[in-house]
């Protein structure tokens, strides 16, 4: 039942984000934009799960077919992509390492920072508040 009105969702959300893109001058492609309203419908309880969940799941059942305009791409750009494989692999490996060092470091950075307990937190916050106080009188 939910079939249809999944789909027009959907779509409506991918077309206000390439809308929003296009007019809003936002450096984000237009489908990102309407998957970050979507998930904040979500969120808000807005749009219901049940309501796109029977479309999203034919959608993902059928992904396959969303990649078949990049392999005919990259087909039709072989002689390209022989010609210039060195630079290729080593941009893709070398941003993918990169990705992967960034992620590494701040995880680990924000792993070792001690979590603050809500004393520490009540501490931090009314601190500055007293110390003008005292400065005061």
């Amino acid at each position: 039942m939910y079939g249809l009105l999944g789909f027009f969702i959907l779509a409506l959300f991918h077309l206000v984000g390439v809308w929003l893109q296009h007019n809003g001058n936002i450096p984000l492609p237009g489908n990102v934009i309407g998957l970050l309203l979507f998930l904040a419908a979500l969120y808000m309880r807005l749009v219901r799960l049940e309501w796109v969940e029977q479309a999203a799941q034919f959608l993902l059942k059928h992904m396959l077919l969303f990649f078949i305009p990049y392999v005919v791409g990259i087909i039709a750009f072989a002689p390209l992509l022989g010609e210039h494989w060195f630079s290729i692999l080593v941009g893709i490996g070398g941003s993918t390492t990169a990705v992967l060092l960034t992620t590494a470091w701040s995880a680990r950075r924000w792993k070792s920072q001690p979590l603050m307990d809500s004393t520490q937190v009540q501490q931090s916050v009314s601190s500055p508040t007293n110390k003008r106080e005292e400065t005061m009188l």
